[in-house]
Protein backbone atom coordinates (compact mmCIF):
# COMPACT_ATOMS: atom_id res chain seq x y z
CA UNK A 1 0.00 0.00 0.00
CA UNK A 2 2.99 2.59 0.90
CA UNK A 3 4.76 1.58 -2.20
CA UNK A 4 1.44 2.50 -4.72
CA UNK A 5 0.71 6.02 -2.46
CA UNK A 6 4.06 6.76 -3.18
CA UNK A 7 4.54 5.42 -6.96
CA UNK A 8 1.29 7.74 -7.46
CA UNK A 9 2.42 10.79 -6.20
CA UNK A 10 5.36 10.88 -8.16
CA UNK A 11 5.71 13.28 -11.23
CA UNK A 12 4.10 11.16 -14.40
CA UNK A 13 7.56 10.39 -15.97
CA UNK A 14 8.64 8.82 -12.58
CA UNK A 15 5.62 6.93 -12.34
CA UNK A 16 4.95 5.39 -15.44
CA UNK A 17 8.70 3.61 -15.26
CA UNK A 18 7.31 2.85 -11.78
CA UNK A 19 4.29 1.32 -12.85
CA UNK A 20 5.79 -0.39 -15.69
CA UNK A 21 8.89 -1.66 -13.66
CA UNK A 22 7.18 -2.80 -10.66
CA UNK A 23 3.74 -3.79 -11.88
CA UNK A 24 4.27 -4.65 -14.93
CA UNK A 25 1.84 -2.27 -16.75
CA UNK A 26 1.92 -1.80 -20.67
CA UNK A 27 1.82 1.96 -21.04
CA UNK A 28 3.08 3.56 -24.18
CA UNK A 29 5.15 6.44 -24.52
CA UNK A 30 2.18 8.61 -25.17
CA UNK A 31 -0.27 7.91 -22.62
CA UNK A 32 -1.02 9.42 -19.66
CA UNK A 33 -2.34 9.07 -16.05
CA UNK A 34 -3.42 11.37 -13.92
CA UNK A 35 -3.50 12.06 -10.29
CA UNK A 36 -5.50 8.44 -10.03
CA UNK A 37 -5.70 5.42 -8.60
CA UNK A 38 -4.99 2.92 -11.09
CA UNK A 39 -4.06 -0.70 -9.87
CA UNK A 40 -5.85 -3.53 -12.17
CA UNK A 41 -3.80 -6.77 -12.17
CA UNK A 42 -2.44 -5.73 -15.50
CA UNK A 43 -2.75 -2.48 -17.45
CA UNK A 44 -3.03 -1.85 -21.03
CA UNK A 45 -2.73 1.55 -22.89
CA UNK A 46 -2.17 1.95 -25.85
CA UNK A 47 -1.21 5.15 -27.61
CA UNK A 48 -2.52 8.63 -26.58
CA UNK A 49 -4.59 7.46 -24.17
CA UNK A 50 -5.52 9.11 -20.92
CA UNK A 51 -7.27 9.15 -17.89
CA UNK A 52 -8.13 11.87 -15.84
CA UNK A 53 -7.53 12.71 -12.37
CA UNK A 54 -9.23 11.52 -9.04
CA UNK A 55 -10.09 8.34 -10.60
CA UNK A 56 -10.10 5.22 -9.18
CA UNK A 57 -9.81 1.14 -10.25
CA UNK A 58 -9.17 -1.55 -8.55
CA UNK A 59 -10.19 -4.77 -7.78
CA UNK A 60 -10.25 -5.97 -10.77
CA UNK A 61 -7.91 -8.17 -13.50
CA UNK A 62 -7.27 -6.39 -16.72
CA UNK A 63 -7.77 -2.63 -17.88
CA UNK A 64 -7.58 -2.07 -21.91
CA UNK A 65 -7.83 1.24 -23.41
CA UNK A 66 -6.48 0.94 -27.51
CA UNK A 67 -5.75 4.17 -29.24
CA UNK A 68 -7.15 7.54 -27.97
CA UNK A 69 -9.46 6.11 -25.46
CA UNK A 70 -10.15 8.04 -22.55
CA UNK A 71 -11.61 7.68 -19.08
CA UNK A 72 -12.02 11.12 -17.59
CA UNK A 73 -12.01 12.10 -13.95
CA UNK A 74 -13.65 10.81 -10.60
CA UNK A 75 -14.84 7.28 -11.91
CA UNK A 76 -15.01 4.57 -9.60
CA UNK A 77 -14.18 1.49 -11.52
CA UNK A 78 -14.14 -1.74 -9.51
CA UNK A 79 -14.50 -5.32 -9.48
CA UNK A 80 -14.01 -8.94 -7.95
CA UNK A 81 -11.07 -10.62 -9.02
CA UNK A 82 -10.57 -13.74 -10.53
CA UNK A 83 -8.93 -17.25 -9.06
CA UNK A 84 -9.43 -15.99 -5.44
CA UNK A 85 -10.53 -18.13 -2.47
CA UNK A 86 -13.66 -16.77 -1.72
CA UNK A 87 -17.00 -18.81 -1.97
CA UNK A 88 -18.38 -15.77 -4.33
CA UNK A 89 -18.32 -16.74 -8.23
CA UNK A 90 -17.17 -20.37 -7.49
CA UNK A 91 -19.93 -21.63 -9.82
CA UNK A 92 -18.61 -19.40 -13.13
CA UNK A 93 -14.82 -20.27 -13.30
CA UNK A 94 -14.64 -18.56 -16.76
CA UNK A 95 -15.90 -14.98 -15.37
CA UNK A 96 -13.07 -12.46 -16.80
CA UNK A 97 -13.22 -9.46 -14.39
CA UNK A 98 -11.84 -6.49 -17.05
CA UNK A 99 -12.69 -3.25 -18.39
CA UNK A 100 -12.14 -3.27 -22.44
CA UNK A 101 -12.59 0.07 -23.98
CA UNK A 102 -12.05 0.99 -27.94
CA UNK A 103 -10.21 2.66 -30.16
CA UNK A 104 -10.76 6.58 -29.52
CA UNK A 105 -14.23 6.04 -26.93
CA UNK A 106 -14.55 8.19 -24.16
CA UNK A 107 -16.04 7.39 -20.59
CA UNK A 108 -16.72 11.04 -19.27
CA UNK A 109 -16.83 11.35 -15.69
CA UNK A 110 -18.32 10.38 -12.47
CA UNK A 111 -19.75 7.50 -13.73
CA UNK A 112 -19.44 3.72 -11.92
CA UNK A 113 -18.12 0.73 -13.62
CA UNK A 114 -18.57 -2.76 -12.01
CA UNK A 115 -16.49 -4.87 -13.74
CA UNK A 116 -16.79 -8.20 -11.42
CA UNK A 117 -17.76 -9.74 -15.03
CA UNK A 118 -16.43 -7.95 -18.19
CA UNK A 119 -17.30 -4.60 -19.48
CA UNK A 120 -16.49 -4.40 -23.82
CA UNK A 121 -17.22 -0.89 -24.69
CA UNK A 122 -16.70 -0.34 -28.75
CA UNK A 123 -14.73 1.87 -30.56
CA UNK A 124 -15.70 5.55 -30.85
CA UNK A 125 -18.20 5.21 -28.24
CA UNK A 126 -18.97 8.35 -25.60
CA UNK A 127 -20.48 7.44 -22.23
CA UNK A 128 -21.69 10.78 -21.52
CA UNK A 129 -22.87 12.86 -18.89
CA UNK A 130 -22.79 11.62 -15.41
CA UNK A 131 -23.84 9.48 -12.81
CA UNK A 132 -23.87 5.74 -14.94
CA UNK A 133 -24.06 2.32 -13.69
CA UNK A 134 -22.61 -0.55 -15.38
CA UNK A 135 -23.45 -3.37 -12.81
CA UNK A 136 -22.24 -6.50 -13.96
CA UNK A 137 -23.12 -8.24 -10.86
CA UNK A 138 -26.31 -8.89 -8.53
CA UNK A 139 -27.61 -11.27 -6.49
CA UNK A 140 -29.85 -13.98 -7.88
CA UNK A 141 -32.80 -14.79 -5.54
CA UNK A 142 -33.42 -18.04 -6.88
CA UNK A 143 -29.95 -19.61 -6.40
CA UNK A 144 -29.42 -17.60 -3.45
CA UNK A 145 -26.22 -16.47 -4.40
CA UNK A 146 -23.94 -13.64 -6.23
CA UNK A 147 -23.98 -13.82 -10.01
CA UNK A 148 -22.59 -12.10 -12.65
CA UNK A 149 -22.81 -11.27 -16.75
CA UNK A 150 -20.85 -9.36 -19.35
CA UNK A 151 -22.19 -6.10 -20.74
CA UNK A 152 -21.47 -5.31 -24.03
CA UNK A 153 -21.65 -1.34 -25.53
CA UNK A 154 -21.12 -1.85 -29.38
CA UNK A 155 -19.03 0.51 -31.95
CA UNK A 156 -19.99 3.89 -32.11
CA UNK A 157 -22.60 4.24 -29.63
CA UNK A 158 -23.72 7.19 -27.43
CA UNK A 159 -24.47 5.76 -23.71
CA UNK A 160 -26.82 9.27 -22.30
CA UNK A 161 -26.26 10.81 -18.72
CA UNK A 162 -27.34 9.10 -15.57
CA UNK A 163 -28.35 5.43 -16.88
CA UNK A 164 -28.44 2.06 -15.51
CA UNK A 165 -26.88 -0.57 -17.46
CA UNK A 166 -27.33 -4.56 -15.84
CA UNK A 167 -25.31 -7.66 -16.23
CA UNK A 168 -26.08 -9.29 -19.60
CA UNK A 169 -27.36 -6.16 -20.97
CA UNK A 170 -25.91 -5.22 -24.77
CA UNK A 171 -26.46 -2.01 -26.70
CA UNK A 172 -25.72 -2.36 -30.35
CA UNK A 173 -23.59 -0.54 -32.89
CA UNK A 174 -24.60 2.53 -33.99
CA UNK A 175 -27.10 3.08 -31.72
CA UNK A 176 -28.36 5.41 -28.46
CA UNK A 177 -29.16 4.88 -25.15
CA UNK A 178 -31.46 7.66 -24.28
CA UNK A 179 -30.40 9.38 -20.69
CA UNK A 180 -31.52 8.34 -17.44
CA UNK A 181 -32.27 4.48 -19.02
CA UNK A 182 -32.17 1.12 -18.02
CA UNK A 183 -30.50 -1.15 -20.20
CA UNK A 184 -31.15 -4.97 -18.66
CA UNK A 185 -31.43 -7.11 -22.01
CA UNK A 186 -29.20 -7.92 -25.26
CA UNK A 187 -30.71 -5.67 -27.93
CA UNK A 188 -29.42 -6.47 -31.89
CA UNK A 189 -30.71 -4.07 -34.05
CA UNK A 190 -28.63 -1.10 -35.22
CA UNK A 191 -29.13 2.72 -36.04
CA UNK A 192 -32.22 2.45 -33.13
CA UNK A 193 -32.56 4.87 -30.70
CA UNK A 194 -33.25 3.00 -27.62
CA UNK A 195 -34.40 4.75 -24.03
CA UNK A 196 -36.74 4.32 -21.16
CA UNK A 197 -37.37 2.26 -18.28
CA UNK A 198 -36.98 -0.43 -19.12
CA UNK A 199 -35.13 0.04 -22.40
CA UNK A 200 -37.20 -0.52 -25.69
CA UNK A 201 -36.86 0.71 -28.98
CA UNK A 202 -38.15 4.12 -29.69
CA UNK A 203 -37.29 5.11 -33.35
CA UNK A 204 -35.05 4.82 -36.28
CA UNK A 205 -31.47 6.94 -36.49
CA UNK A 206 -31.04 7.84 -40.03
CA UNK A 207 -27.45 6.60 -41.42
CA UNK A 208 -26.51 10.57 -42.23
CA UNK A 209 -26.29 11.46 -38.77
CA UNK A 210 -22.70 12.77 -38.32
CA UNK A 211 -21.83 11.14 -34.95
CA UNK A 212 -21.87 7.98 -36.35
CA UNK A 213 -19.21 8.39 -39.27
CA UNK A 214 -16.59 10.45 -37.40
CA UNK A 215 -12.75 9.79 -37.80
CA UNK A 216 -11.79 11.51 -34.60
CA UNK A 217 -13.32 10.06 -31.02
CA UNK A 218 -13.35 14.29 -29.52
CA UNK A 219 -16.78 15.74 -30.66
CA UNK A 220 -16.42 20.10 -30.42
Amino acid sequence: MILKIITTLMPWKIRRFLLQRLYGFEINPTARIGLSWIFPKKLVMGPHTNIGHFTVAVNLDYIQMDANATIGRTNWITGFPTHTDSAHFKHQPNRKAELCLGESSAITKNHHLDCTNSIKIGKFTTIAGYNTQFLTHSINVLENRQDSAPITIGDYTFVGTNSVILNGAVLPSYSVLGAKSLLNKKFNTEWRLYGGVPAKEISDIPKTAKYFSRKDGFVN
